[in-house]
């Protein structure tokens, strides 16, 4: 193939290269008209990537106008690195979550490395302290060696890469389901703290100001990343293994340190991680927020490798690289705190009145487009959307009415399945204690990490039952975000806010656009509803394998909540014998997408649980008054599996047994999943004034000593060793992942 310098911009044309790069014929027609001429090559590059779906978002923005994004305490919402919420005395929370499905499809290690390391860019580049990471992973069945080879991998590289670069991993959610055997998920999710006067933005202001270049060099790694993210994965994704960037966690380490160091110095005027697109977004991005434009010379850029083109050096999503704006003259006051870290600063640029992005390299003009084409002018499609034909027979469908004879055989069994098991496989291989904030670690509801100084801490889950989305995608939407919200309370904390990873297949097929906007329809009613505003977030969509198999729609939820003081902090596991158990809402025979459908079934079908957000929101407030007011030992949310494992799950840390009595039918007492529901454990003196906080619970049963986990109806339903459960539960994962498939 002749150099990119010889492709004229005719043969671009008439050979429809621009295809190959990820426009369709319409967009670049509409390319032409705006500059008035034929793009050259690196222009139509240049073009391909802003306007792919991972970076202009123009099949999802008309939904994404629906979350509600303000709030009293939303300092910063949807538009920057990430959002922030205060949180009183002058400190605020960062927080984002990302996907890198695709990358890690080809390259788990990489692809879900690199997913760290981007979304900890995404936080320190507006000031703050990356002090946790958290993650929402999705497999197919750990019987097939190709899922069993990504889940391993993916984990490794989170693993390879959070704990080198010193911030602690403390949760997340792993779930198995064969609708992701072709296409796996990888979301990572980042959470920092900063003080108000320090918060950044990634504006390029004040014209003549000097663009600075800092961090690693640029190589030909992630060339087209953000057009691979945007297309189905296919027999040739393979091959797109130079999408995948390669990343250096040591190097990260030391450019969060300097970056740091730098948002205090007042020659700083904005910042920016180079992310999907690299140079190009960064650039534009700032460029186009501040109303202003940019030129940047190639010839400056700090390269790995040698005879890069303009195309290959915009186009590249190397790792581990910022882009600064910094005030003219001054250059080199920056410049002198990256090299203290041996980091790369270099000026590239300077900030223009023209609102035009022109590219210089070897004394030509590489590039020349209006900025905001780039940035803001992107198309915004409105796709077609219809009804599919299965929710329709759901919905028909008679309730499912599961048969349970063998009460005991199924608690282990459910145990067993890889989404309940313990995940303990995973978390083994993250350090979470780095750092030294972390108060509650894996395992529990939700990660909490103290606020080092104060009496503060911060509880934070990423949450998503997306069987119940494909079953019923509005009803779904509220749910992941009520569960959400659910773990937060459990943990002590009032929910703040939530970032959003919104994974689909292709927005073009008619059905999965209706996915697409019937979960964010369910997410905007929850937010508003238990008072959570969307402050950041990212769309994922072509999430699809061979043969145009796409996956469950997959809206991860990431939230983060307000402990006001430590000693309000709950865990999910039982304290001692002789407290009292209580349920918290009551239970209904709903079993469609439920755990215990996919054990007896191997499908899922039906109608999901239903949702009364006012009953969610004022269950939540009840127990969170109960937890502020000392009233609880433990508290853990119903979800998977229903009363009998969360059950199970309480007992297993000490390994206590229970004295449980249950009423009604048996199956829907014990295995039904019911929303708004809790688990709650309380002292016996603190019985009536629990009672009277949250009036209709219903005491259960009793913790016991004797390590038994019996349940009682008329007779003994069941009676197990608490500790032949937890060994059930415990080792699930890991002997999946060993044995021979």
């Amino acid at each position: 193939m002749p150099s990119t310098l010889e492709i004229s911009p005719e043969t671009i044309e008439q050979n429809r290269l621009y295809a190959d790069m990820g426009l369709t014929d319409e967009e670049y027609t509409s390319v032409v008209k705006i500059l008035g001429r034929r793009p050259n090559y690196t222009e139509t590059g240049l073009f391909s990537v802003m306007w792919s779906e991972h970076c202009s978002y123009k099949n999802s923005k008309p939904l994404l106008k629906k979350f509600p994004t303000e709030g009293p305490h939303v300092l910063q919402g949807p538009g920057e690195g990430a959002g922030i919420i205060d949180i009183g005395d002058d400190q605020a929370v960062v927080f984002k979550i990302e996907s890198h499905n695709h990358p890690s499809a080809v390259e788990p290690y990489q692809g879900a490395a690199t997913g760290v390391g981007g979304i900890l860019r995404d936080v320190f580049s507006m000031g703050a302290r990356p002090v946790a990471l958290l993650n929402s992973l999705r497999f197919g069945s750990l019987e097939r060696p190709r899922v069993k080879y990504l889940f391993e991998e993916v984990v490794r590289g989170i693993a390879g890469y959070g704990n080198c670069v010193g911030v602690p991993t403390v949760g997340g959610e792993v779930q198995f389901d064969d609708a992701y055997n072709g296409n796996p998920l990888v979301n990572a999710m980042c959470v920092g703290l900063i003080d108000h006067k320090d918060i950044q933005k990634g504006i390029a202001a004040g014209i003549g100001n000097t663009v600075m270049y800092v961090g690693a060099k640029t190589g030909r790694d992630g060339i087209h990343g953000a057009t691979f993210a945007s297309e189905e994965l296919s027999e040739e994704s393979e091959e797109k293994r130079p999408s995948v960037q390669v990343g250096d966690p040591f190097m990260e380490k030391l450019l969060i340190e300097a970056c740091l160091e730098v948002i205090h110095h007042d020659a700083l005027v904005g910042i920016q991680d180079m992310g999907a697109a690299g140079l190009t977004s960064s650039a534009s991005e700032m460029a186009s927020k501040a109303g202003t434009g940019m030129t940047m010379n190639l010839d400056h850029i700090p390269q790995r490798e040698k005879n890069m083109t303009a195309y290959e050096m915009m186009l590249s999503e190397s790792q581990e690289r910022m882009l600064l704006v910094v005030e003219k003259g001054r250059e080199e006051e920056i410049a002198a705190v990256f090299r203290k870290y041996d980091l790369e600063a270099v000026a590239v640029g300077e900030v223009t009145d023209t609102k035009r992005f022109r590219l210089e390299h070897h004394g030509e003009v590489a590039a020349d487009v209006p900025v905001d084409s780039l940035a803001e002018d992107a198309p915004v499609y409105h796709q077609p959307s219809k009804i599919p034909e299965y929710y329709e027979e759901f919905q028909r469908l008679e309730d499912f009415k599961p048969v349970v004879t063998d009460y005991t055989k199924t608690l282990l069994e459910l145990l067993q399945q890889p989404t309940i098991a313990s995940k303990e496989w995973v978390y083994d291989q993250y350090d979470y204690m780095v750092q030294t904030n972390t108060v509650v670690s894996p395992g529990s509801d939700a990660a909490v990490l103290r606020v080092r100084g104060t009496n503060k801490a911060l509880a934070m889950t990423t949450d998503c039952n997306s069987r119940y989305i494909y079953l019923d995608p509005e009803v779904g939407g509220q749910i992941a975000v009520a569960e959400a919200a659910r773990n937060i309370v459990c943990s002590g904390g009032r929910p703040l806010g939530i970032t959003d990873g919104l994974n689909y297949g292709s927005p073009e097929n008619p059905e999965i656009f209706w996915q697409m906007e019937k979960s964010v329809d369910g997410m905007s009613e929850a937010c508003r509803m238990l008072g959570t505003p969307v402050i950041s977030g990212n769309v994922s969509l072509y999430n699809e394998s061979f043969g145009g198999q796409a996956i469950y729609p997959t809206p991860i939820v990431g939230m983060v909540g307000l402990i006001e003081d430590v000693s309000h902090i709950t865990r999910s596991h039982a304290k001692a014998a002789g407290d009292l158990i209580y349920v918290i809402g009551e239970t209904k025979p709903e079993f469609g997408g439920s755990e215990l459908q996919g054990l007896l079934e191997g499908r899922h079908f039906g109608k999901a649980p239903e949702l009364d957000l006012e009953v969610e929101a004022l269950r939540q407030n009840q127990l969170l008054t109960a937890i502020r007011s000392g009233l609880v030992e433990s508290a853990h949310d119903l979800s998977e599996g229903g009363l009998a494992v969360a059950l199970a799950e309480t007992l297993f840390d000490q390994e206590l047994g229970c004295d449980v009595t249950i009423e009604g039918d048996i199956t829907t007492a014990l295995f039904a999943e019911t929303q708004s529901r809790f688990l709650v454990t309380i002292h016996p003196e603190n019985r009536d004034a629990f009672e009277q906080a949250a009036p209709g619970v219903q005491q259960i049963g009793t913790v016991t000593d004797d390590g038994m986990y019996t349940v009682k109806q008329k007779d003994v339903v069941m009676e197990e060793k608490t500790s032949v459960l937890k060994t059930a539960w415990k080792g699930a994962l890991s002997c999946l992942v060993k044995s021979k498939a």
